[in-house]
């Protein structure tokens, strides 16, 4: 898919006028949050420390604008990043929330060309493997899925993608049924089907076996723990059935890999490329599919950039910055109508897992320092819906802290508990001391808790 970015140009009083308004204060939210389990990856970061803790650089970047007019919050540039704002029910995008002002935008990945990839890897490694994937020699291709969060779009997605694959989705709604099925060993499921597959001549049957949403008991979900449980249940009750694992991230995924199917030899297939699945495909990990999250973060702070800088919201993404970052067409697309970014995705199998060793490297194009004088420091509010949450703190959050040097900005990260939006908006009570804003909501429903309180 090609990019299609129609240039925009911001008003200009907007990038004259952008400053943080209080942001001499010594006061801010806490960046654990009382969150203990996450010290390391949500309150003891060093970007957090670095940006939270020096209050002379926090006054640097709220005085450099050179403009000594305030912003109002309802005014300063706001970007979504990994959950974007939508009916967790219909799918249908929150377009108020992502219309709040003119600097808002929405930054993740392309889920239906990634889901897609996903299920076709599947199905591509099951036919290249037809000979000795069927452990039990009945004829059926049995595979259990994991389900991240029936409410989210890329979850919906990546379990249709799959289904729609193998042959297995049941149209609904006019579109893949993406419910879980719960135990499905007969094959009588309504949410799915039987599928097939013909391999030298040969037809087997494709069945989802069991289905679950990963969601724990205190309610955070795209829980590797209870995948983990969930794939001990299952191989319990009917292992020698299970020929394959599809899981909708990683962080399920190699739970089910180190829990059984590693030692069962069992192709297991995630979605995320964590250095640790990708690592683990030379132990037998099917694969997983990169969403290009160097490419993602680098987008979530640059759109923040360029509203800060009153540059065309283009600078540094299609059209090269002063400093010479530009992004080639063939690793993000644009949606106007959308106001979002999507990064485009990449299979990682056994062929190619070793170019995608380091998920923390930045992405070489967009690599280069910013000129301090030029683009001076600002300070953003971050949060990340989950700081349990594998993808976002092994990977996303380590290339956020890589990339906010580069671009000059003060970022103060918080951690959120991945059950409830206020454990995050309570730590949002001083929104006049930041530049920008970067939100990743616990529900994607939920963005009106957010911008509520920046229009205060």
């Amino acid at each position: 898919m090609k990019r299609k970015l129609v240039s925009m140009t911001l008003a200009l009083m907007m990038g004259i006028s952008l400053t943080a308004c209080g942001s001499g204060g010594d006061d801010k939210p806490a960046a654990d949050g009382g969150n203990t389990s996450t010290e390391d990856q949500a309150g003891d970061t060093g970007a957090a420390d670095e940006g939270a803790g020096d209050t002379g650089a926090a006054d640097e970047g709220a005085g450099d604008s050179g403009s000594s007019a305030e912003v109002a919050n309802k005014d300063k540039p706001l970007v979504w990043f990994n959950r974007q704002p939508s009916n967790s029910s219909t799918g249908e995008l929150d377009m108020t929330a992502l219309s709040f002002n003119e600097d808002t935008y929405y930054v993740g990945f392309d889920a239906n060309q990634g889901a897609e990839l996903q299920g076709t890897m599947i199905k591509e490694y099951i036919e290249a493997n037809i000979d000795s994937i069927d452990r039990n020699g009945d004829g059926v291709i049995g595979y259990v899925l994991a389900i991240g969060d029936i409410g989210h779009n890329d979850s919906i997605a990546r379990t249709r993608g799959v289904r729609k694959a193998l042959g297995t989705g049941v149209e609904k709604d006019g579109d893949i049924n993406s419910d879980p099925v719960g135990t499905n060993t007969d094959g009588a499921a309504s949410a799915v089907q039987d599928g097939s597959i013909e391999v030298n001549g040969k037809t087997y049957v494709v069945r989802e076996l069991a289905s679950q949403e990963m969601k724990n008991s205190a309610g955070a979900t795209w829980d590797a723990a209870t995948a983990g449980n969930a794939i001990g249940t299952w191989s319990s009750s009917f292992g020698d059935s299970i020929d394959v694992i599809a899981s909708n991230n990683d962080g399920m995924g190699m739970s089910m890999f180190n829990a059984w199917s590693k030692d069962n030899k069992v192709p297991t297939f995630g979605y995320d490329a964590n250095s640790d699945a990708v690592a683990a495909i030379a132990e037998g990990y099917g694969g997983t599919i990169s969403q290009h999250a160097d490419v993602q973060a680098y987008l979530t702070l640059r759109v923040l950039r360029n509203a800060l800088d009153g540059v065309d919201i283009d600078t540094g993404i299609g059209t090269a910055d002063d400093a010479g970052n530009v992004l080639s067409d063939d690793v993000f697309v644009y949606n106007e109508e959308q106001r979002s970014y999507y990064a485009l995705n990449v299979a990682v199998t056994s062929d190619n897992y070793n170019d995608f060793t380091d998920s923390t490297k930045v992405y070489e194009p967009v690599s280069k320092q910013l000129d301090a004088g030029a683009h001076p420091s600002k300070k953003v509010w971050l949060n990340i819906y989950n700081a349990s949450d594998n993808f976002l703190s092994s990977t996303y959050q380590p290339l956020l802290q890589n990339y906010d040097d580069l671009m000059n900005l003060e970022v103060d990260y918080i951690g959120g508990d991945g059950q409830t939006e206020s454990n995050i908006t309570n730590r949002l009570g001083n929104p006049g001391q930041y530049d920008a804003f970067a939100i990743n909501m616990v529900k994607t429903d939920n963005a009106a808790s957010y911008t509520a309180l920046l229009s205060q």
